[in-house]
This record gives C-alpha cells, sequence and structure tokens, in this order.
C-alpha cells in the first residue's frame, strides 16, 4: 500500500491571500485522494528540528527567519530573500517550514530504512531555496531534508526535477558533490525564473557531470517534452547508477498554468510519473520518494497531484472527479474540469510549431554531446 506522508500543518505554510504559492491545493488534494477512496497508508511526520536545518542552511539566514517568524525585524531582509513578493513574511513562518521539512525527512527515512520502497511527500518541493537565502517562494529546501536522509543511509540518490522552474537551489546545495545526481528539466532561463539551469551547468570539480539540465523552449507540447525525457532521462540515471530516485513533481508545466509557457496535458504528465516508476523499477529496485513543488492553475493541479497519486499507488484512474469534491472546491474562480485527464490534442495541434520541436532536439543534442566528452 502506497505511505503517503502529510500533516495539517503544511497549511500553515501560507504567504497570504492572492498568493500563487497557495496552501489549497494541498489540502484540496488531499480530500480529493479521501473522497477517490485511493488505498494509502497516511503518516504524519513531526516537524524538522533546528539542527536539522542548520545541516543545510546557514546559522544567520535560519536566525533571520526566526525573528521574521514572530515578527522581530530583520536588518537586510532582502539579503536573505524576505519581503519581496515572493516571499513575504508571515506569523510561525520557521515552524511551518520546519513542518514540511519534516514531511520531506521522514519520506526519505522510511525509503531508506525499508518501511516502504516508494512513498509521497504530500506537500514539499520548495526547490529554489538557498543554504543562506530564500527564492521563488521557498524558504528552507524541503527537497535537501529527503536527500540528505537517504544519504545517511549511505544510499546514492537521484534527485529528478520536472517543475517547470529550474530547481536551482537543489543544483546549487550540491554542485560540488558526486554522490547527488540533480537533474531538472524546465522551461529555458532566458524566458523563466530563475534564469538558470543551461546545459553548461555540469557540476564542479569531481561532481562534473553530475548536474544534468534540460532547458526547453516556450510553448513544448507533450510530444517534444517526452522525446526529450527519453532521450536524456535514463541514459544519464543508467549512467549514475543511484540507489533511490528522489522526484520533484511541479504541476507547473500544464499548458493551464499562469505563470510559465510549457503546454503539457494531463496525458504527458501521466506518461512521466509511469516511465519514471519504471525507472525506479529498474536502476533502484523500486525505491523512489516523490514530493509535490509548483503548481498554481488550481485545476490542473489538483487533477495532476491526484494522478500521480494514483500511479504511484497502482491504483485505476477514475474518469470523473466526485461530485461532493467538485462541490466543495468549485469555487474558484477559474472552472475546474470534472474528467481526471484532459482532453487528448489531435495530432496537427501537436506538430503545429515545428521551431519549438527544433529547438529542443537541438538543445539535447547538444547536452549529450557534452556529457559524452565527459565520459
Amino acid at each position: 500500500m502506497l505511505k503517503i506522508v502529510y500533516s495539517a500543518d503544511y497549511l500553515k505554510y501560507d504567504f497570504g491571500p492572492g498568493h500563487p504559492f497557495t496552501p489549497d491545493r494541498w489540502e484540496a488534494v488531499v480530500e480529493l485522494l479521501e473522497q477517490m477512496d485511493l488505498a494509502a497508508d497516511w503518516i504524519k511526520p513531526d516537524p524538522a528540528t533546528e539542527s536539522d536545518v542548520l545541516a543545510i542552511h546557514e546559522r544567520a539566514f535560519v536566525e533571520a527567519i526566526k525573528a521574521a517568524s514572530v515578527g522581530r525585524a530583520v536588518p537586510y531582509p532582502l539579503y536573505f530573500g524576505l519581503e519581496t513578493g515572493d516571499v513575504p513574511v508571515f506569523p510561525g513562518m520557521h515552524e511551518a517550514t520546519c513542518a514540511l521539512c519534516g514531511g520531506s525527512q521522514l519520506a526519505g527515512r522510511l525509503v531508506a530504512e525499508g518501511v516502504s520502497k516508494r512513498v509521497l511527500q504530500l506537500g514539499g518541493g520548495l526547490h529554489h531555496a538557498m543554504p543562506g537565502r530564500a527564492s521563488g517562494f521557498c524558504v528552507y529546501n524541503d527537497p535537501a531534508f529527503t536527500i540528505e536522509a537517504l544519504r545517511a543511509r549511505g544510499l546514492r540518490v537521484a534527485y529528478v526535477d520536472i517543475d517547470v522552474h529550474h530547481g536551482d537551489g537543489v543544483q546549487a546545495i550540491y554542485y560540488n558533490d558526486p554522490d547527488v545526481l540533480t537533474l531538472s528539466l524546465h522551461e529555458s532561463g532566458r524566458f523563466l525564473f530563475p534564469g538558470t539551469g543551461e546545459i553548461n551547468e555540469l557540476g564542479n570539480g569531481r561532481a562534473i557531470g553530475t548536474s544534468v539540465n534540460v532547458p526547453l523552449s516556450p510553448g513544448t507540447q507533450d510530444a517534444s517534452y517526452l522525446e526529450s525525457f527519453e532521450e536524456v532521462v535514463p541514459r544519464v540515471l543508467r549512467h549514475f547508477d543511484p540507489d533511490v530516485l528522489v522526484i520533484q513533481s511541479g504541476a507547473d508545466a500544464h499548458y493551464l498554468d499562469p505563470l510559465a509557457h510549457l503546454s503539457l496535458t494531463t496525458h504527458a504528465y501521466e506518461t512521466l510519473f509511469r516511465r519514471l516508476i519504471v525507472l525506479s523499477e529498474e536502476i533502484t529496485e523500486g525505491r523512489m520518494v516523490v514530493a509535490l513543488g509548483g503548481g498554481y492553475a488550481f485545476d490542473s493541479t489538483t487533477r495532476v497531484w491526484a494522478l500521480l497519486a494514483h500511479c504511484l499507488a497502482d491504483a485505476e484512474l477514475p474518469e470523473r472527479l466526485p461530485a461532493e469534491w467538485m462541490d466543495r472546491w468549485g469555487f474558484r474562480r477559474e472552472s475546474i474540469r470534472p474528467d481526471l485527464h484532459d482532453r487528448r490534442r489531435s495530432v496537427s495541434s501537436e506538430g503545429r510549431d515545428s521551431s519549438v520541436v527544433q529547438a529542443n532536439q537541438q538543445t539535447v543534442g547538444s547536452l549529450l554531446e557534452a556529457l559524452e566528452e565527459l565520459e
């Protein structure tokens, strides 16, 4: 039975009304999975301790977050990435983020200790947080808590990030570490925050070749995305030969998302989830930890993450969303599609922008050439 790590304390990670990173998305997905009767073992985590946080983040930054959490003035808040449009300060920020990090840490421990091979952390994915700075809706870097929990048991980790934004914080933390692979597929930083994640970012020193980025062109649709994935991800994972996969499964590459410019459907997401499961069975004996991430269209985000949970649970996909859930969450300003999946696109629609397809093929070709030179 799929183990899902979740706590209602996650909902306290709340930047306030109007902020796109709303905890409503997590609450809605929890209710959706419950009403879909998904067979799962729900586990409530304890928050990460301060010593856990200090193992990843700089003390001055942590002290700034703690001060801001109780309303004390933080000198030079912008230096720590605080009091910005992306990361406004809110009461209890430190505790709320520790709740999420504790969940990600527990998810890693469950796999590391052999309790379960496949665990879903129903939250987190705060992949932009830097050791000494908050960034992009992210305060502490909870994927790093998962990774460190796995490494504490001597496991070699491959981190795969399919959020539409480059996983820059996780890459930065492990850029010099040859025992952690970071692999990110995202919209090119030439067009989208955080402006990084180019193919020449390959790691440093002994770790060169363990940072891999696939920057995709705006307008990328299912077929081109999946082609890029298949050209790069299986090859890189097999070469690195990890013991476990850690997946950040942001839903913001969907065509409805208002903060980015890729154009995936739920069908592409289902294919991605199933391929990652197959790759984990082939390479890591099925060991994988999956967290959430970005996703700012309520409709598509909830449906993508419901798909994710069903794929991880090896459960049959329902065709329709429960009527009770639709009544409860239908107040959103955007309409919610009653079907789990999007309507399928026509072949002509998929192939209408050959320039995007060619640009992605060129990017992938250049990346593979660079990786071959390192082998």
